[in-house]
Protein backbone atom coordinates (compact mmCIF):
# COMPACT_ATOMS: atom_id res chain seq x y z
CA UNK A 1 0.00 0.00 0.00
CA UNK A 2 1.12 3.53 -0.71
CA UNK A 3 2.25 5.81 2.10
CA UNK A 4 1.67 9.56 2.15
CA UNK A 5 4.72 10.21 -0.01
CA UNK A 6 3.32 7.94 -2.73
CA UNK A 7 -0.08 9.63 -2.42
CA UNK A 8 1.56 13.03 -2.88
CA UNK A 9 3.32 11.72 -5.99
CA UNK A 10 -0.03 10.77 -7.48
CA UNK A 11 -1.32 14.18 -6.45
CA UNK A 12 1.38 15.77 -8.60
CA UNK A 13 -0.17 14.03 -11.62
CA UNK A 14 -3.49 15.67 -10.80
CA UNK A 15 -1.67 19.00 -10.43
CA UNK A 16 -0.27 18.54 -13.93
CA UNK A 17 -3.68 17.55 -15.33
CA UNK A 18 -5.36 20.55 -13.75
CA UNK A 19 -2.71 22.98 -14.97
CA UNK A 20 -3.23 21.98 -18.60
CA UNK A 21 -7.02 21.61 -18.56
CA UNK A 22 -7.71 24.94 -16.84
CA UNK A 23 -6.17 26.87 -19.74
CA UNK A 24 -8.44 25.16 -22.27
CA UNK A 25 -11.62 25.79 -20.25
CA UNK A 26 -10.94 29.33 -19.02
CA UNK A 27 -8.37 31.40 -20.90
CA UNK A 28 -9.05 30.00 -24.39
CA UNK A 29 -12.79 30.29 -23.82
CA UNK A 30 -12.40 33.91 -22.73
CA UNK A 31 -10.27 34.80 -25.78
CA UNK A 32 -12.83 33.36 -28.20
CA UNK A 33 -15.80 35.12 -26.59
CA UNK A 34 -14.33 38.49 -25.56
CA UNK A 35 -11.20 39.21 -27.62
CA UNK A 36 -12.60 37.80 -30.90
CA UNK A 37 -16.32 38.43 -30.15
CA UNK A 38 -17.26 34.91 -31.31
CA UNK A 39 -20.50 33.21 -30.15
CA UNK A 40 -20.15 31.56 -26.75
CA UNK A 41 -21.55 28.41 -28.35
CA UNK A 42 -18.23 27.85 -30.17
CA UNK A 43 -16.11 27.13 -27.08
CA UNK A 44 -19.12 25.32 -25.64
CA UNK A 45 -19.14 22.91 -28.60
CA UNK A 46 -15.37 22.45 -28.48
CA UNK A 47 -15.31 21.68 -24.77
CA UNK A 48 -18.35 19.44 -25.31
CA UNK A 49 -16.36 17.45 -27.86
CA UNK A 50 -13.54 16.82 -25.44
CA UNK A 51 -16.00 15.62 -22.81
CA UNK A 52 -17.91 13.49 -25.32
CA UNK A 53 -14.76 11.55 -26.12
CA UNK A 54 -14.43 10.72 -22.44
CA UNK A 55 -17.40 8.38 -22.80
CA UNK A 56 -14.58 5.92 -23.52
CA UNK A 57 -13.49 6.07 -19.87
CA UNK A 58 -15.11 2.73 -18.91
CA UNK A 59 -13.32 1.06 -21.82
CA UNK A 60 -10.02 2.61 -20.75
CA UNK A 61 -10.59 1.44 -17.19
CA UNK A 62 -11.43 -2.05 -18.42
CA UNK A 63 -8.23 -2.13 -20.47
CA UNK A 64 -6.12 -1.41 -17.42
CA UNK A 65 -8.17 -3.92 -15.36
CA UNK A 66 -7.27 -6.65 -17.82
CA UNK A 67 -3.67 -5.57 -18.33
CA UNK A 68 -3.06 -4.94 -14.65
CA UNK A 69 -0.98 -1.79 -15.30
CA UNK A 70 -2.17 1.80 -14.85
CA UNK A 71 0.96 3.93 -15.38
CA UNK A 72 1.28 3.42 -19.17
CA UNK A 73 -2.25 4.76 -19.54
CA UNK A 74 -1.42 7.73 -17.32
CA UNK A 75 1.79 8.72 -19.12
CA UNK A 76 0.33 8.15 -22.58
CA UNK A 77 -2.78 10.13 -21.66
CA UNK A 78 -0.69 13.05 -20.41
CA UNK A 79 1.28 13.13 -23.66
CA UNK A 80 -1.90 13.27 -25.73
CA UNK A 81 -3.43 15.90 -23.43
CA UNK A 82 -0.42 18.22 -23.62
CA UNK A 83 -0.24 17.96 -27.41
CA UNK A 84 -3.94 18.77 -27.66
CA UNK A 85 -3.61 21.80 -25.37
CA UNK A 86 -0.82 23.33 -27.45
CA UNK A 87 -2.72 22.76 -30.69
CA UNK A 88 -5.83 24.30 -29.10
CA UNK A 89 -3.87 27.44 -28.22
CA UNK A 90 -2.51 27.68 -31.78
CA UNK A 91 -6.03 27.29 -33.18
CA UNK A 92 -7.41 29.95 -30.84
CA UNK A 93 -4.70 32.38 -31.89
CA UNK A 94 -5.66 31.78 -35.53
CA UNK A 95 -9.33 32.68 -34.96
CA UNK A 96 -8.65 36.37 -35.42
CA UNK A 97 -7.93 35.67 -39.11
CA UNK A 98 -8.40 32.24 -40.73
CA UNK A 99 -11.53 31.25 -38.79
CA UNK A 100 -12.57 28.09 -40.66
CA UNK A 101 -9.13 26.37 -40.58
CA UNK A 102 -8.78 27.48 -36.97
CA UNK A 103 -12.06 25.79 -36.01
CA UNK A 104 -10.97 22.61 -37.80
CA UNK A 105 -7.66 22.54 -35.91
CA UNK A 106 -9.42 23.36 -32.63
CA UNK A 107 -11.83 20.45 -33.14
CA UNK A 108 -8.95 18.00 -33.56
CA UNK A 109 -7.10 19.55 -30.61
CA UNK A 110 -10.04 19.28 -28.21
CA UNK A 111 -10.57 15.64 -29.22
CA UNK A 112 -6.96 15.00 -28.22
CA UNK A 113 -7.56 16.78 -24.92
CA UNK A 114 -10.56 14.55 -24.24
CA UNK A 115 -8.69 11.34 -25.03
CA UNK A 116 -5.74 12.38 -22.87
CA UNK A 117 -7.82 13.39 -19.85
CA UNK A 118 -9.90 10.21 -20.09
CA UNK A 119 -6.93 7.85 -20.20
CA UNK A 120 -4.82 9.60 -17.58
CA UNK A 121 -7.58 10.67 -15.20
CA UNK A 122 -9.49 7.39 -15.01
CA UNK A 123 -6.44 5.23 -14.40
CA UNK A 124 -4.95 7.66 -11.91
CA UNK A 125 -8.09 7.29 -9.78
CA UNK A 126 -8.09 3.51 -10.13
CA UNK A 127 -4.44 3.38 -9.09
CA UNK A 128 -5.18 5.60 -6.11
CA UNK A 129 -8.15 3.47 -4.99
CA UNK A 130 -6.23 0.21 -5.41
CA UNK A 131 -2.98 1.28 -3.72
CA UNK A 132 -4.29 3.29 -0.75
CA UNK A 133 -5.50 1.67 2.48
CA UNK A 134 -9.31 2.03 2.93
CA UNK A 135 -9.04 4.18 6.06
CA UNK A 136 -6.84 6.66 4.18
CA UNK A 137 -8.91 6.90 1.01
CA UNK A 138 -11.10 9.93 1.89
CA UNK A 139 -8.15 12.03 3.05
CA UNK A 140 -6.02 10.80 0.16
CA UNK A 141 -8.71 11.60 -2.40
CA UNK A 142 -9.11 15.09 -0.97
CA UNK A 143 -5.36 15.64 -0.92
CA UNK A 144 -4.99 14.61 -4.55
CA UNK A 145 -7.81 16.91 -5.61
CA UNK A 146 -6.43 19.74 -3.48
CA UNK A 147 -3.21 19.39 -5.43
CA UNK A 148 -5.20 19.54 -8.69
CA UNK A 149 -6.92 22.74 -7.56
CA UNK A 150 -3.52 24.08 -6.55
CA UNK A 151 -2.54 23.53 -10.18
CA UNK A 152 -5.62 25.53 -11.20
CA UNK A 153 -4.79 28.35 -8.80
CA UNK A 154 -1.10 28.59 -9.71
CA UNK A 155 -1.71 28.34 -13.45
CA UNK A 156 -4.52 30.89 -13.58
CA UNK A 157 -2.68 33.30 -11.29
CA UNK A 158 0.64 33.13 -13.14
CA UNK A 159 -0.81 32.79 -16.63
CA UNK A 160 -3.17 35.68 -15.91
CA UNK A 161 -0.19 37.96 -15.55
CA UNK A 162 1.78 36.49 -18.44
CA UNK A 163 -1.18 36.79 -20.83
CA UNK A 164 -1.54 40.57 -20.46
CA UNK A 165 -1.41 42.28 -22.90
CA UNK A 166 -2.99 39.60 -25.09
CA UNK A 167 -1.42 38.46 -28.34
CA UNK A 168 -1.74 35.11 -30.19
CA UNK A 169 2.00 34.50 -29.85
CA UNK A 170 1.90 35.12 -26.12
CA UNK A 171 -1.06 32.72 -25.74
CA UNK A 172 0.76 29.91 -27.57
CA UNK A 173 4.02 30.47 -25.68
CA UNK A 174 2.34 30.38 -22.27
CA UNK A 175 0.27 27.29 -23.18
CA UNK A 176 3.29 25.39 -24.52
CA UNK A 177 5.29 26.22 -21.41
CA UNK A 178 2.54 24.98 -19.09
CA UNK A 179 2.05 21.78 -21.14
CA UNK A 180 5.76 20.94 -21.21
CA UNK A 181 6.23 21.43 -17.48
CA UNK A 182 3.05 19.44 -16.73
CA UNK A 183 4.12 16.42 -18.78
CA UNK A 184 7.57 16.26 -17.19
CA UNK A 185 6.05 16.58 -13.71
CA UNK A 186 3.57 13.74 -14.33
CA UNK A 187 6.16 11.43 -15.89
CA UNK A 188 8.54 11.84 -12.95
CA UNK A 189 5.72 11.47 -10.42
CA UNK A 190 4.52 8.04 -11.63
CA UNK A 191 7.93 6.57 -12.49
CA UNK A 192 8.14 3.18 -10.73
CA UNK A 193 5.16 3.84 -8.45
CA UNK A 194 3.33 0.62 -9.32
CA UNK A 195 6.39 -1.27 -8.15
CA UNK A 196 5.72 0.01 -4.64
CA UNK A 197 2.82 -2.42 -4.22
CA UNK A 198 2.47 -6.11 -4.88
CA UNK A 199 1.21 -7.04 -8.32
CA UNK A 200 -1.31 -9.34 -6.64
CA UNK A 201 -3.21 -6.28 -5.42
CA UNK A 202 -4.60 -5.83 -8.94
CA UNK A 203 -7.57 -8.10 -9.62
CA UNK A 204 -7.78 -9.13 -13.25
CA UNK A 205 -10.86 -10.61 -14.83
CA UNK A 206 -10.38 -10.90 -18.61
CA UNK A 207 -14.09 -10.70 -19.43
CA UNK A 208 -15.36 -8.96 -22.56
CA UNK A 209 -15.90 -5.27 -21.98
CA UNK A 210 -19.64 -5.29 -22.68
CA UNK A 211 -20.21 -8.08 -20.18
CA UNK A 212 -18.11 -6.28 -17.55
CA UNK A 213 -19.97 -3.00 -18.09
CA UNK A 214 -23.36 -4.74 -17.89
CA UNK A 215 -22.32 -6.45 -14.68
CA UNK A 216 -21.39 -3.16 -13.05
CA UNK A 217 -24.54 -1.39 -14.27
CA UNK A 218 -26.67 -4.05 -12.54
CA UNK A 219 -25.29 -2.88 -9.17
CA UNK A 220 -27.89 -0.50 -7.72
CA UNK A 221 -25.33 1.31 -5.59
CA UNK A 222 -23.05 2.03 -8.55
CA UNK A 223 -25.98 2.97 -10.77
CA UNK A 224 -27.43 5.50 -8.30
CA UNK A 225 -24.05 7.10 -7.69
CA UNK A 226 -23.47 7.34 -11.45
CA UNK A 227 -26.76 9.23 -11.82
CA UNK A 228 -25.88 11.52 -8.91
CA UNK A 229 -22.51 12.31 -10.46
CA UNK A 230 -24.24 13.19 -13.72
CA UNK A 231 -26.69 15.65 -12.14
CA UNK A 232 -24.12 17.24 -9.80
CA UNK A 233 -21.49 17.66 -12.48
CA UNK A 234 -24.08 19.01 -14.92
CA UNK A 235 -24.63 21.79 -12.37
CA UNK A 236 -20.90 22.27 -11.83
CA UNK A 237 -20.11 22.50 -15.54
CA UNK A 238 -22.97 24.83 -16.51
CA UNK A 239 -21.15 27.63 -14.69
CA UNK A 240 -17.67 26.75 -15.92
CA UNK A 241 -17.67 28.47 -19.32
CA UNK A 242 -19.68 31.55 -18.35
CA UNK A 243 -18.03 32.81 -15.15
CA UNK A 244 -15.00 34.47 -16.79
CA UNK A 245 -16.99 36.03 -19.68
CA UNK A 246 -19.56 37.22 -17.09
CA UNK A 247 -16.85 39.09 -15.21
CA UNK A 248 -15.65 40.68 -18.44
CA UNK A 249 -19.11 41.58 -19.76
CA UNK A 250 -20.92 42.70 -16.59
CA UNK A 251 -17.98 44.11 -14.63
CA UNK A 252 -15.63 45.22 -17.43
CA UNK A 253 -12.66 43.11 -16.29
CA UNK A 254 -9.67 42.49 -18.56
CA UNK A 255 -8.43 39.02 -19.52
CA UNK A 256 -5.80 39.07 -16.79
CA UNK A 257 -8.27 40.34 -14.18
CA UNK A 258 -10.92 37.73 -14.96
CA UNK A 259 -8.28 34.98 -15.00
CA UNK A 260 -7.12 36.10 -11.55
CA UNK A 261 -10.76 36.08 -10.43
CA UNK A 262 -10.93 32.44 -11.55
CA UNK A 263 -7.87 31.87 -9.39
CA UNK A 264 -9.79 33.27 -6.41
CA UNK A 265 -12.71 30.94 -7.14
CA UNK A 266 -10.37 27.95 -7.32
CA UNK A 267 -8.91 29.10 -4.02
CA UNK A 268 -12.40 28.72 -2.53
CA UNK A 269 -12.59 25.22 -3.99
CA UNK A 270 -9.23 24.49 -2.37
CA UNK A 271 -10.52 25.63 1.04
CA UNK A 272 -13.57 23.38 0.71
CA UNK A 273 -11.41 20.41 -0.13
CA UNK A 274 -9.12 21.04 2.85
CA UNK A 275 -12.21 20.98 5.05
CA UNK A 276 -13.30 17.63 3.62
CA UNK A 277 -9.78 16.21 4.02
CA UNK A 278 -9.89 17.02 7.71
CA UNK A 279 -13.42 15.73 8.22
CA UNK A 280 -12.69 12.64 6.12
CA UNK A 281 -9.78 11.73 8.39
CA UNK A 282 -11.81 12.42 11.51
CA UNK A 283 -14.75 10.22 10.45
CA UNK A 284 -12.60 7.50 8.82
CA UNK A 285 -14.47 7.93 5.55
CA UNK A 286 -17.93 7.11 6.86
CA UNK A 287 -20.43 7.59 4.06
CA UNK A 288 -23.01 9.07 6.47
CA UNK A 289 -20.73 12.08 7.09
CA UNK A 290 -19.77 12.38 3.43
CA UNK A 291 -23.45 12.39 2.42
CA UNK A 292 -24.08 15.35 4.74
CA UNK A 293 -21.15 17.31 3.33
CA UNK A 294 -22.25 16.64 -0.24
CA UNK A 295 -25.72 17.94 0.64
CA UNK A 296 -24.34 21.09 2.30
CA UNK A 297 -21.91 21.88 -0.52
CA UNK A 298 -24.62 21.57 -3.19
CA UNK A 299 -26.99 23.87 -1.29
CA UNK A 300 -24.27 26.50 -0.71
CA UNK A 301 -23.40 26.55 -4.41
CA UNK A 302 -27.09 26.87 -5.30
CA UNK A 303 -27.53 29.86 -2.98
CA UNK A 304 -24.51 31.74 -4.38
CA UNK A 305 -25.60 31.15 -7.98
CA UNK A 306 -29.05 32.52 -7.18
CA UNK A 307 -27.39 35.70 -5.88
CA UNK A 308 -25.11 35.96 -8.92
CA UNK A 309 -28.19 35.81 -11.17
CA UNK A 310 -29.07 39.33 -10.02
CA UNK A 311 -25.55 40.73 -9.76
CA UNK A 312 -25.25 41.71 -13.41
CA UNK A 313 -28.28 44.02 -13.16
CA UNK A 314 -26.67 46.07 -10.37
CA UNK A 315 -22.90 45.53 -10.57
CA UNK A 316 -21.97 48.72 -8.73
CA UNK A 317 -20.57 47.76 -5.33
CA UNK A 318 -21.38 44.07 -5.71
CA UNK A 319 -18.83 41.89 -3.82
CA UNK A 320 -17.94 39.78 -6.87
CA UNK A 321 -14.71 38.43 -5.42
CA UNK A 322 -16.45 37.25 -2.26
CA UNK A 323 -19.23 35.64 -4.31
CA UNK A 324 -16.77 33.76 -6.52
CA UNK A 325 -14.84 32.57 -3.46
CA UNK A 326 -18.07 31.38 -1.78
CA UNK A 327 -19.14 29.58 -4.95
CA UNK A 328 -15.75 27.88 -5.04
CA UNK A 329 -16.13 26.87 -1.40
CA UNK A 330 -19.48 25.19 -2.05
CA UNK A 331 -18.12 23.47 -5.15
CA UNK A 332 -15.06 22.29 -3.24
CA UNK A 333 -17.05 20.85 -0.33
CA UNK A 334 -19.46 18.89 -2.50
CA UNK A 335 -16.82 17.77 -5.03
CA UNK A 336 -14.27 16.57 -2.46
CA UNK A 337 -16.92 14.72 -0.46
CA UNK A 338 -18.22 13.11 -3.66
CA UNK A 339 -14.71 12.08 -4.67
CA UNK A 340 -14.15 10.55 -1.24
CA UNK A 341 -17.41 8.62 -1.61
CA UNK A 342 -16.32 7.55 -5.09
CA UNK A 343 -13.09 6.12 -3.68
CA UNK A 344 -15.09 4.03 -1.23
CA UNK A 345 -17.70 2.91 -3.77
CA UNK A 346 -15.21 1.97 -6.51
CA UNK A 347 -14.42 -1.33 -4.79
CA UNK A 348 -17.96 -2.04 -3.52
CA UNK A 349 -19.33 -4.53 -5.99
CA UNK A 350 -18.15 -7.38 -8.18
CA UNK A 351 -14.38 -7.89 -7.69
CA UNK A 352 -11.94 -7.00 -10.45
CA UNK A 353 -14.22 -4.28 -11.83
CA UNK A 354 -12.67 -1.23 -10.15
CA UNK A 355 -11.51 0.22 -13.46
CA UNK A 356 -14.88 -0.24 -15.16
CA UNK A 357 -16.72 1.17 -12.15
CA UNK A 358 -14.43 4.20 -11.89
CA UNK A 359 -14.67 4.64 -15.64
CA UNK A 360 -18.46 4.62 -15.41
CA UNK A 361 -18.38 7.35 -12.76
CA UNK A 362 -15.89 9.28 -14.86
CA UNK A 363 -17.96 8.89 -18.02
CA UNK A 364 -21.03 10.26 -16.23
CA UNK A 365 -18.96 13.23 -15.14
CA UNK A 366 -17.59 13.76 -18.64
CA UNK A 367 -20.99 13.54 -20.35
CA UNK A 368 -22.42 15.98 -17.79
CA UNK A 369 -19.53 18.39 -18.27
CA UNK A 370 -19.92 18.30 -22.03
CA UNK A 371 -23.68 18.81 -21.92
CA UNK A 372 -23.50 21.38 -19.15
CA UNK A 373 -20.86 23.51 -20.82
CA UNK A 374 -22.74 23.42 -24.11
CA UNK A 375 -26.14 24.04 -22.50
CA UNK A 376 -24.78 26.97 -20.52
CA UNK A 377 -23.28 28.69 -23.54
CA UNK A 378 -26.32 28.00 -25.75
CA UNK A 379 -28.62 29.36 -23.05
CA UNK A 380 -26.40 32.44 -22.81
CA UNK A 381 -26.64 33.10 -26.56
CA UNK A 382 -30.40 32.49 -26.60
CA UNK A 383 -30.83 34.81 -23.63
CA UNK A 384 -28.95 37.52 -25.47
CA UNK A 385 -31.26 37.18 -28.46
CA UNK A 386 -34.43 37.06 -26.35
CA UNK A 387 -33.65 40.01 -24.08
CA UNK A 388 -31.29 42.05 -26.25
CA UNK A 389 -28.82 41.98 -23.35
CA UNK A 390 -26.16 39.51 -22.27
CA UNK A 391 -27.00 40.09 -18.59
CA UNK A 392 -30.38 38.38 -18.96
CA UNK A 393 -28.69 35.37 -20.52
CA UNK A 394 -26.23 35.09 -17.64
CA UNK A 395 -29.08 35.31 -15.11
CA UNK A 396 -30.93 32.45 -16.83
CA UNK A 397 -27.82 30.26 -16.78
CA UNK A 398 -27.14 30.91 -13.08
CA UNK A 399 -30.75 30.22 -12.03
CA UNK A 400 -30.92 26.96 -14.00
CA UNK A 401 -27.58 25.95 -12.51
CA UNK A 402 -28.88 26.62 -8.99
CA UNK A 403 -31.90 24.38 -9.66
CA UNK A 404 -29.61 21.53 -10.75
CA UNK A 405 -27.59 21.82 -7.54
CA UNK A 406 -30.82 21.56 -5.53
CA UNK A 407 -31.73 18.39 -7.47
CA UNK A 408 -28.28 16.91 -6.74
CA UNK A 409 -28.73 17.72 -3.05
CA UNK A 410 -32.01 15.79 -3.08
CA UNK A 411 -30.17 12.70 -4.38
CA UNK A 412 -27.31 12.90 -1.86
CA UNK A 413 -29.01 11.11 1.09
CA UNK A 414 -29.23 7.86 -0.94
CA UNK A 415 -25.53 7.63 -1.83
CA UNK A 416 -24.21 4.27 -0.63
CA UNK A 417 -27.69 3.16 0.39
CA UNK A 418 -29.15 2.22 -2.97
CA UNK A 419 -28.54 -1.56 -2.87
CA UNK A 420 -31.77 -3.49 -2.53
CA UNK A 421 -32.19 -5.67 0.60
CA UNK A 422 -31.20 -9.25 -0.03
CA UNK A 423 -29.26 -8.42 -3.18
CA UNK A 424 -25.72 -9.79 -3.20
CA UNK A 425 -22.89 -7.26 -2.84
CA UNK A 426 -19.13 -7.66 -2.62
CA UNK A 427 -18.11 -5.08 0.02
CA UNK A 428 -14.46 -4.21 0.43
CA UNK A 429 -12.68 -4.98 3.66
CA UNK A 430 -13.33 -1.47 4.94
CA UNK A 431 -16.19 0.28 3.23
CA UNK A 432 -18.02 2.05 6.08
CA UNK A 433 -21.59 3.17 5.52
Amino acid sequence: MLGWFGIVRLGLVQTALGAVVVLTTSALNRVMVVEYALPATLPGVLVGLHYALQMLRPRMGHGSDVGGRRTPWIIGGMAVLCLGAVLAAIATGMMGGALVPAIGLATFAFLLVGAGVGAAGTNLLVLLAARVAPERRPAAASLVWIMMIAGFVLTTAIAGRLLDPYSPERLVTVSAGVAGIAFLLAAVAVAGIEGLAAAADTARRPTAFRAALAEVWQEREARHFTLFVFVAMLAYSAQDLVLEPFAGTAFGMSLGESTRLASLQHGGVLAGMVLIALLGSWCHGRLAVLRGMILGGCLLAAAVLAVLAGAGFAPEGFPLRAAYAALGLGNGIFAAAAIAAMMQLASRGAPGRDGVRMGLFGAAQAIAFGLGGLAGTVMLDLGRLATGSAIGGYAAVFLADAALFVAAAAMAPRIGRAEAPGRRTWPSAASPA
